[in-house]
């Protein structure tokens, strides 16, 4: 699998070199799963060739998973003095999921990873703050498994095309394909900064929500790879009317589909899931904060056209919109706090607007100003 080996050294090197943009004497945290292996490698490589000091945590998947069954309540609420220490110090910060189990975690006491989840508040809170201020530089990204093919329905050789497809590895300089998304990105902003009403229509949606003073900012692979959406956080009392996400979601291996959510004054009131609503209800009751929209996104990568229960890419689909319940992040003005932070994504390709200040803005997942 020659011409995978040759992806990994690129993804490598657009993950160094151009999202985290690692400079010389940077601290670099790089943490995986154990079947990421050969892409860390050659990202530890890749850190050291830009003279960065790489950190590598390689990490046990199930470990997660026996923490939350078997931890006592003091190990629930412990903070782990290393990830406070990344938090605090480090300058970059890459995360590589490798899940060979995406349901690992279904059977798992929802209440007990949400006071786990509620234990790391506060350092979840300064790595938004020190990301907001340009003092850390982070990056999420996946490499592929049977696991996350299996989610997509495809093959693993597909399931590495669908990917190197959707980070622009396959071209011939992905750097220039991501700046040239950037260049689109910015003259969507540039519009939608200053506006203020949106409202959103669909299949079974009609929603509006207030942009007033909110700053929409770009993900253009610095953030995720792949990358591809341009958030803003709405404010938190404005979502009024009803939502609907055909897209098929699952939050901490938990897969939940068909959402259903009526807002009144920014608030959750009524919410229904064709499966695991209990589950859906369970995470809107962590805390107030859950019940109200902390990111509002537009979808820009065309490269990703199919959902694959994977939200990392399933939120990129260009010409979608999503919602995300829950934690806001301050750089782009949002003031919602939560443990939560759930993405959830509406499909408005085939039957869907969003209108700005009564300016259609979006047209079946077409983009009227990049037309």
């Amino acid at each position: 699998m020659a011409f995978i080996d040759d992806r990994l050294s690129r993804m490598a090197q657009v993950l160094v070199r151009y999202s985290l943009n690692v400079q010389p004497g940077n601290l670099v945290a790089i943490q995986g799963g154990t079947e990421a292996i050969s892409l860390l490698r050659e990202v530890y490589r890749e850190t050291l060739r830009v003279g960065g000091h790489p950190e590598l945590n390689i990490v046990m998947e199930e470990a997660r998973e026996i923490y939350l069954k078997e931890a006592n309540e003091e190990q629930l609420n412990f903070v782990s003095p290393v990830t406070q220490l990344i938090t605090e110090r480090f300058d970059c910060l890459l995360y590589v999921d490798a899940e060979t189990n995406t349901r690992r975690l279904s059977r798992v006491d929802p209440l007990r990873a949400a006071k786990l989840r509620k234990a790391y508040d506060a350092v979840d809170t300064l790595w938004s703050q020190r990301a907001a201020h340009g003092l850390m530089r982070w990056c999420y990204t996946q490499f592929p498994t049977h696991a996350y093919a299996q989610n997509a329905n495809m093959s693993l050789e597909d399931y590495w095309e669908f990917v190197c497809n959707a980070c622009m590895i396959n071209k011939p300089d992905p750097v220039e394909q991501w700046q040239a998304m950037s260049t689109q990105q910015l003259k969507l902003i540039n519009w939608l900064n200053g506006h203020k009403a949106v409202h959103i229509l669909g299949e079974d949606t009609d929603l509006t929500l207030s942009i007033e003073d909110r700053t929409f900012l770009a993900c253009d692979g610095h953030v995720n790879l792949p990358d591809g959406e341009i958030y803003c956080g709405p404010v938190e009392s404005s979502a009024q009317g009803t939502i609907r996400f055909t897209l098929p979601t699952s939050y901490d291996g938990h897969a939940v589909d068909d959402i259903r959510l009526r807002f009144e004054e920014g608030r959750v009131v009524e919410a229904h899931a064709a499966s695991s609503e209990e589950y859906l209800l369970s995470m809107l009751n962590i805390d107030e904060g859950a019940r109200r929209i902390g990111e509002f996104a537009f979808g820009m990568n065309y490269g990703i056209r199919e959902a694959t229960r994977n939200i990392l890419y399933d939120e990129k689909i260009g010409g979608t919109i999503h919602l995300a319940l829950g934690r806001s992040y301050p750089e782009s003005g949002g003031l919602n706090v939560s443990a939560l932070h759930w993405d959830m994504v509406c499909d408005l390709r085939e039957q869907g607007e969003v209108w700005v200040d009564g300016e259609l803005f979006l047209k079946n997942g077409k983009y009227v100003l990049l037309q």
